[in-house]
């Protein structure tokens, strides 16, 4: 089975005087990691998040990305990562999706499922990622589906037999229309700090609060 991740990030807003895919967190007391490492470790968002995706053993990896393009490339020297530029961002996170899901099924063929992510969840890291995959192997559910906030969306994980469904998404709708199409084909993973993502610098400083 080869597992595949993308990151929806053509929509982002700004942070900073930059993207906040290639905003770097200031060096200080990490507060949603163990141990003494830093915020984001001085990445960036998507570097982060890259990260984390080739330690869970994500294969082939995949960015998607809208403005910005050339700063989120040189972020990822070096990283295991195609970037898949969706030059209509701005008609919404539909497209985005189906640029990334069609960029990585011409890249890998036999792909048996592609993960979800977004970048600006923080608390998304190496364990969250290696978790949907073993809710997908003990269930056989063909999603996996975070939930927080009473609801279900990403990070999320969908077999081949959602790709068709992913590539038919209007637009308008994002992943959790799929999601909520046919609960009894959905596993949840309990994740209540999804709902926390870094839109602005006042969301970043916020993290700081939380234990």
């Amino acid at each position: 089975m080869v597992l595949s991740i993308c990151y929806f990030a053509a929509l982002s807003k700004k942070l900073n005087d930059g993207s906040k895919l290639v905003a770097t967190a200031p060096r200080s007391p990490d507060p949603w990691e163990s141990g003494d490492r830093e915020p984001l470790g001085g990445r960036s968002l998507v570097r982060r998040m890259v990260d984390h995706a080739s330690e869970a053993g994500c294969e082939p990896i995949g960015v998607v990305v809208g403005s910005y393009a050339e700063k989120v490339e040189a972020e990822l020297i070096g990283a295991r990562a195609k970037i898949f530029e969706n030059h209509n961002w701005p008609a919404g996170i539909g497209g985005s999706i189906r640029v990334g899901v069609q960029g990585l099924i011409e890249m890998e063929p036999t792909l048996g499922a592609i993960a979800l992510l977004a970048c600006d969840q923080p608390f998304v890291d190496t364990a969250v990622i290696k978790r949907l995959f073993a809710l997908r192997e003990k269930t056989n559910k063909a999603i996996v589906a975070s939930s927080y906030s009473a609801t279900l969306g990403v990070p999320a994980l969908f077999d081949h037999s959602c790709f068709s469904e992913l590539l038919a998404l209007a637009y308008s709708n994002g992943a959790k229309s799929i999601i909520l199409r046919n609960r009894k084909r959905v596993t949840k993973f309990p994740f209540p700090k999804g709902t926390i993502d870094i839109d602005t610098a006042a969301n970043y400083a916020s993290l700081t609060k939380i234990k």
